[in-house]
């Protein structure tokens, strides 16, 4: 039975997809949209050992990986606001025993969880240089759309200390960041091996990317076939059916 949490006055409480889990959202902060469900679905999870979510939010990524996995899920968010909707997330969906949240700054956790411990590593970082087009006025939107409190590089460098040799890493982005994406996974010796793009509709350019890297691994990347979202009567495309409704242990 899920626990009885206490909202404070602008949250609300959402279904997660049609799971069995629900979720503290704010009109005030980066709701999840459907690039976290996408990484939640692409990103190959271990049966059993560490997963790490950096950027995590309110906590949906780690959310939606614990029904696929009985691994220990720790995720990290630095903004205080979000680390306590993702803390009471976890409590509300009684996963405590799985998932653990930590406050603080991916460039440094290192230093309290240690070097190369984590199976595998997923991030849904800012997508936008701290100087490309207009800051939202909102603070936590500003540092969910923009690179303000850590650029790429600060991401991947930060996988690349967690990681373990062999283990892998997961993040989804936007399609025009690919080559930034590519060249520095290989800067910090992550082997990008699974890229996925996702485009809006046939005929339309991709606008964002799934890429999986595994540490210290050999030069050999598949490119999957891409995802249509939306088919030609304007629907999700069965395939997006089914990563939203349909088996979340797949």
């Amino acid at each position: 039975m899920k626990q009885n949490i206490p909202l404070m006055k602008d949250e609300r409480i959402d279904d997660l997809l049609t799971q069995d889990l629900k979720i503290i959202q704010s009109e005030e902060v980066f709701s999840f949209s459907m690039d976290a469900v996408l990484l939640g679905r692409f990103c190959s999870v271990p049966i059993r050992g560490n997963i790490l979510d950096l950027c995590s939010g309110n906590g949906v990524i780690p959310l939606l990986l614990s029904t696929r996995t009985k691994a220990q899920i720790t995720a990290v968010e630095i903004q205080k606001k979000l680390a306590d909707m993702a803390v009471r997330n976890i409590k509300m969906n009684d996963l405590s025993d799985q998932i653990s949240i930590i406050q603080g700054d991916l460039k440094q956790v290192h230093t309290q969880l240690g070097y190369g411990r984590f199976d595998l590593v997923t991030v849904n970082p800012p997508y936008l240089p701290a100087f490309s087009g207009k800051l939202n006025d909102n603070e936590f939107i500003a540092n969910a759309r923009h690179e303000i409190l850590c650029t790429l590089e600060d991401v991947i460098s930060a996988c690349n200390k967690l990681v373990k040799s062999g283990g892998k890493v997961g993040l989804v982005h936007r399609a025009s960041r690919l080559a930034d994406i590519i060249v520095l996974m290989r800067q910090y010796k992550i082997e990008p091996k699974r890229i996925r793009l996702i485009h809006p509709r046939i005929g339309e350019e991709a606008n964002m990317v799934l890429v999986e890297g595994i540490r210290n691994g050999k030069a050999d990347m598949h490119i999957l076939n891409p995802l249509i979202v939306y088919d030609k009567h304007n629907q999700y495309c069965d395939e997006l059916m089914e990563i939203y409704y349909g088996d979340a242990t797949k």
